[in-house]
């Protein structure tokens, strides 16, 4: 693969000497050759020229859904990985959201064989426990020699608290990292919607944000009995992100993420009873939405995320009570988070993450590899279906105006490119 990419303007904002700056990049064998203010190349080298054309280190997404194995309608691999890319990630964790789940060293050797090929790479997350059932802890240490990144039991609350301190103490062992879902279910119930105005005025069954805080402390108290890594994935409440902030304070191994779109949505959204808007956790208040951005502008949170989740038609065009949970989100990434940060802490904001799940950091610069997004942060559209890369059509941001447009990605030794006509 040898590319030249020309004129493109870097975003790379903890490296002076070229962020900001105007620089043509050739890539020969998958690595970066050159980078420098002109370059010709011969005709041999492919040109890539798109229209205002910026490029940062490759994107990264901590929480992603696709369906196989079982859910193949929903989202395959192969097809979930390509629109990954086109949306600018060239590394994303893959959900244990699959049926059967991925509770063994066999299942992760599997989806990790499915993805191989593709310029996006797939980090597959086991289950913490047997079957994700939440009673056995899973083969942890045979799926983490096999490539599992961490363990989760996708959207299922750790009920029994003795099982989530064997686990943080066994997975210390191999350094290995721990996910939680925080949602106390006794205090939640059946509720579907944030706990409020809103959802009494529609009749709907509220999850208060003491659920969330409730289950957020329980298992920070553990983390600080037992040490080891924990990460608390989704948080919608300040409550709970309040005591993320606390535990790091005393130094607790703690990190945690947000969804895109509790940042941007709340739950007026729900006034329509249209299930897209449907997620779990729930949207929240704009009070809620405007601590959780300050939280990421600070820090405190420490990932933002796609929580991208393909739910068929079937699971979305039913009563709200009945409809799944979730959105897709690749696709809109980059151009939700422009509407609420600057360009430079957006690319902080897509780059971060990957230490945390133990993957090799990217860097831009003459002989590292090339992992590389391209965009145009400028051009502003509204989200179409026209625009859905995903097999899948369940996106609550169809309609919503965007601000910033990617064009793809070139990454282990791959592209993948919208066409020029896309690109203009």
């Amino acid at each position: 693969m040898n590319l030249l990419l020309k004129s493109a303007k870097i975003i790379a904002p903890s490296n002076s000497q070229l962020h900001l700056k105007k620089r043509d990049i050739l890539i020969r064998n998958g690595k970066i050759a050159q980078i420098a203010a002109s370059i010709e190349a011969d005709k041999s080298v492919k040109l890539i020229d798109f229209k205002n054309l910026h490029v940062s280190a490759g994107w990264f997404d901590s929480s992603v859904s696709f369906g196989e194995p079982g859910y193949e309608e929903r989202e395959t691999i192969d097809n979930g990985l390509r629109t990954a890319g086109k949306s600018g990630f060239t590394d994303v964790v893959l959900n244990p959201n699959t049926m059967p789940v991925p509770d063994s060293s066999s299942d992760i050797v599997f989806l990790r064989n499915q993805a191989k090929g593709r310029a996006t790479a797939l980090h597959p997350l086991g289950t913490l426990t047997v079957k994700g059932q939440g009673s056995d802890l899973a083969e942890l240490f045979d799926m983490r020699n096999s490539g599992a990144v961490g363990f989760y039991d996708y959207k299922q609350a750790i009920s029994n608290s003795n099982l989530l301190k064997i686990a943080l103490l066994y997975a210390r062992n191999f350094d290995g990292l721990v996910h939680s879902f925080p949602r106390d279910n006794q205090i939640a119930g059946n509720g579907i919607a944030n706990e409020g105005k809103i959802a009494t005025s529609l009749g709907l069954k509220g999850v208060p944000a003491l659920a969330e805080a409730l289950q957020v402390a329980r298992d920070l108290y553990i983390l600080e009995y037992t040490g080891g890594k924990l990460h608390i994935p989704t948080l919608s409440t300040p409550q709970a992100v309040q005591l993320v902030q606390e535990a790091k304070k005393k130094g607790l191994d703690v990190s945690c993420s947000v969804p895109i779109h509790n940042l941007l949505f709340t739950d007026e959204k729900l006034l329509e009873f249209d299930s897209e808007y449907k997620t779990n956790p729930p949207l929240r208040t704009a009070s809620d939405a405007r601590s959780l951005v300050k939280a990421v502008e600070k820090g405190i949170i420490d990932l933002v995320t796609t929580d991208h989740s393909p739910l068929n038609i079937e699971e979305k065009r039913v009563e709200f009570e009945q409809a799944g949970y979730g959105t897709i989100g690749l696709e809109t990434a980059f151009g939700s988070l422009q509407r609420l940060f600057s360009l430079e802490t957006t690319i902080e904001l897509l780059t971060r993450g990957r230490d945390r799940y133990g993957i090799d950091k990217v860097e831009i610069s003459e002989g590292e590899e090339a992992k590389l997004t391209l965009f145009d942060p400028d051009r502003e559209f509204t989200f179409s279906e026209e625009q859905i890369l995903s097999a899948s059509k369940n996106s609550m941001f169809l309609g919503e105006k965007m601000k910033g447009y990617v064009y793809g990605v070139i990454a282990n030794g791959k592209t993948e490119l919208k066409k020029k006509k896309d690109g203009r």
